[in-house]
């Protein structure tokens, strides 16, 4: 049975086979957000039984989550898509979801200087530079290789929110000496440096009084104020991180949406992983029938679950938790850690794969992407056939990340040349 809550010192006893806590998710939400709600938008995606080439899609703008969704699985199998890729034009998908929680603790903190690092066209990098740029924080993107002859994509808006430098890869291999060393060479003697860690341990509450929030913006608008250098790592794969996931968990599982009480399979791409991780948690802290499935993208399946029992270690030590049962699944985790369909060094296009994007884009309007986005359309389009018989329904979320095709046409100029002559279904 759970404790009942008493202090901020009391240890929490989690497990989802028993009932579900939603006063620990609550107390652990009561904060300020980066989002201003947690609402996004949810279609289906339908393959009709009849008339089908084998290839065609169309999309559902208003699913019905009760009779509704049975008339339409009779019609064909489908599968909902969350679309957070409509969250914002730069900042969508995962990257707001993840830094929903840490931008406000990054201003509660005074800090003035961020600085990060990511892949040319990081998405992450982007999305700090502007969310940065929007409350008067400097951002410090360290972005790994060479600088392109063309600007474009999350490129471009690093450069043009953020302050870019572009660092060798025999560097950028060790990015925790990379990150320190350039904080400490740009703050200085008269500048601070502090690691996120430092700040993430006041974060159990970050709500603030209005004469607090205004003492910040004062303190921020001080020109003689020290500066204070805070290092984010790479795609802010912290404990912070996985709060936006439980919001947005705890607003999907509205009774008017997809509800507490549904067998859901969530598939989701995986980059880091911490997206997975943070929805498998939701799914534990709220006690939902949910299985979160995660097409691995950057790493092998070991690499994936070393990362899994990392953010649950550190979520349970910075919230005080302990899950009592967390092993819910065969593979003795939270998330099912899935093999991309076609394998490949992480960022590499393989040949059908931007066809299959433009495919997908004109009969749906939907946007995908090859290296992430894509892997998990094709794993929720092989789900919901397995499930079409009545078993658990599919839910795939888009993690946004769009920008990045911009990259990519630079890059695969020969596959993006192939568009001109349209796509094959055969």
């Amino acid at each position: 049975m759970f404790n009942e809550i008493q202090n901020s010192n009391t240890l929490q006893v989690i497990s989802k086979h028993r009932f579900r806590n939603e006063e620990f998710v609550e107390k652990i939400l009561n904060r300020r957000w980066t989002l201003p709600t947690p609402e996004t938008k949810i279609h289906q995606v339908v393959m009709p039984r009849h008339g089908s080439d084998g290839c065609n899609f169309q999309l559902n703008t208003a699913p019905g989550f009760g009779h509704g969704a049975k008339e339409t699985r009779n019609q064909g199998t489908c599968f909902y898509m969350v679309r957070d890729d409509l969250l914002h034009p730069l900042i969508n998908g995962n990257k707001a979801r993840k830094l929903d929680g840490l931008i406000p603790l990054i201003e509660d903190h005074s800090v003035t200087d961020v600085v990060t690092c990511g892949g040319c066209q990081s998405a992450h990098t982007a999305a700090i530079a502007v969310l940065c740029a929007e409350r008067g924080i400097a951002s410090h993107l360290l972005l790994r290789g060479e600088q392109p002859e063309i600007l474009t994509g999350y490129n471009l808006m690093s450069t043009i929110y953020g302050n870019v430098t572009y660092v060798p890869r025999n560097i950028y291999a060790d990015r925790e000496e990379m990150l320190k060393g350039y904080a400490k060479s740009v703050a200085g003697n008269s500048g601070s440096v502090i690691l996120f860690s430092d700040i993430a341990q006041d974060s159990s509450t970050t709500e603030l009084s209005t004469a607090n929030l205004m003492e910040l913006d004062v303190s921020r608008s001080n020109r003689n104020l020290k500066r204070k250098y805070l290092i984010v790592n790479e795609g802010a794969g912290d404990s912070v991180a996985l709060l936006g996931m439980i919001r947005l968990a705890q607003y999907l599982s509205q009774s008017h949406l997809l509800g507490k009480e549904r067998a859901l399979k969530f598939v989701i791409d995986a980059g880091t992983g911490t997206t997975a991780v943070g929805l498998g948690l939701a799914a534990l802290c709220l006690g939902l029938p949910w299985e979160v499935h995660a097409v691995i993208l950057a790493d092998k399946i070991e690499g994936y679950k070393q990362q899994e029992e990392r953010l649950i270690s550190e979520f349970q030590k910075h919230f005080n938790v302990q899950f009592s049962d967390h092993n819910i699944n065969e593979d003795g985790g939270i998330v099912y850690w899935v093999e991309r369909g076609r394998p490949r060094r992480f960022g590499n296009v393989l040949e059908g794969e931007v066809e299959a994007c433009q495919q997908i884009a004109q009969q749906t309007g939907i946007l995908v992407d090859p290296v992430y986005t894509l892997a998990a359309w094709e794993t929720a389009t092989l789900l919901s056939s397995k499930e079409d018989g009545g078993g658990s329904e599919v839910v795939m979320l888009h993690t946004g990340g769009t920008l990045g095709m911009f990259g990519l046409a630079q890059r695969y100029r020969n596959y993006f040349n192939m568009l001109r002559k349209g796509f094959n279904c055969s």
